[in-house]
């Protein structure tokens, strides 16, 4: 698929479709497209990593291909796996029939095709190039899981012992996310492009609620940006990101509020303050919070 011919037609796409990359993503993302490497995107939690792929494939095309890490994730749930009970029925079927010397041919015939199921990874390798494939939070999982990475990012490529190797004409567009609970090791670093997420500027975010929700008034957005960007300062358990400056917006507009006042801020803290032990700091701070006095 046609790539974006530089950085500010890409960031142009990006907007598009409702993504405001800033000129250091948009030229990490433009350098990753060119070159074919993943791109790995470290951050705090809610400052839009994960959205960056799922913009990416709505306005090139593509069709976005998730695996989402967790402790314990293996290549069963990760690359392909079999469907048992497929088999078993199969099984059950042949075992009535004599088969006579058809019945090795018909015992590989349980592992063919028919009975693989695909998982991300083996989707996104016959996906090539029509897919972007988002590999979300790697830092949650294991070391094994990560070192089983670094040949599929090396060479797109997957072995199945009962089919053969199942190989990606054009890789397809990769972006790893990482929060960093955990440092990733080098050599899978050394695999991919790196762009630090950080929170975005008080004016670049009021930028970014007003292309996400066109329906808030000014005064409301300008203000709950304020509050979050106060809120950040704070030692807080979890800071409130990107995603929760929206989910706060979008709370108030529900509740009809045309501002942000101490009142309004008490009754939807639960949009922005996710931490019993954050609330408490909040509220203590709240009108200095909502109001900067």
């Amino acid at each position: 698929m046609e790539r974006p011919s530089d950085v500010p037609a890409l960031t142009a796409l990006l907007r598009g479709g409702g993504y405001l990359a800033d000129r250091g993503l948009a030229t990490a993302l433009h350098v990753s497209l060119s070159l074919g490497r993943p791109l790995l995107l470290e951050g705090e939690v809610g400052v839009g990593k994960t959205e960056v792929a799922k913009a990416l494939a709505s306005v090139s095309g593509r069709r976005l291909i998730r695996l989402q890490c967790y402790e314990g994730i293996d290549t069963s749930q990760a690359l392909y796996d079999w469907d048992y009970a497929r088999q078993m029925l199969q099984i059950r079927a042949l075992s009535e029939h004599d088969l006579g010397d058809e019945a090795d041919e018909a015992v590989d015939r349980l592992f063919g095709p028919k009975f693989l199921i695909e998982r991300p990874l083996l989707d996104a390798v016959r996906a090539g190039e029509t897919a972007v494939l988002l590999i979300d939070e790697v830092d949650r999982a294991d070391d094994e899981f990560e070192a089983f990475l670094l040949e599929l990012l090396s060479d797109f490529q997957v072995s199945i012992p009962e089919i053969g190797t199942v190989v990606a004409g054009t890789p397809p567009v990769v972006i790893l996310t990482s929060n960093r609970t955990r440092e990733l090791h080098d050599a899978l670093k050394r695999r991919c492009l790196y762009h630090w997420v950080g929170y975005p500027s008080p004016a670049r975010e009021l930028e970014i609620v007003m292309v996400r929700a066109p329906g808030v008034a000014e005064t409301l957005a300008r203000k709950v940006v304020a509050a979050v960007n106060r809120l950040r300062e704070l030692d807080l358990v979890k800071p409130p990101g990107v995603a929760e400056t929206l989910d706060w917006v979008a709370s108030l507009h529900v509740l009809g509020e045309g501002d942000l006042g101490v009142a309004a801020a008490e009754d939807t803290l639960g949009a922005v303050v996710k931490e019993r032990d954050d609330l408490e700091l909040v509220r203590e701070n709240l009108e200095e919070i909502v109001t900067g006095a």
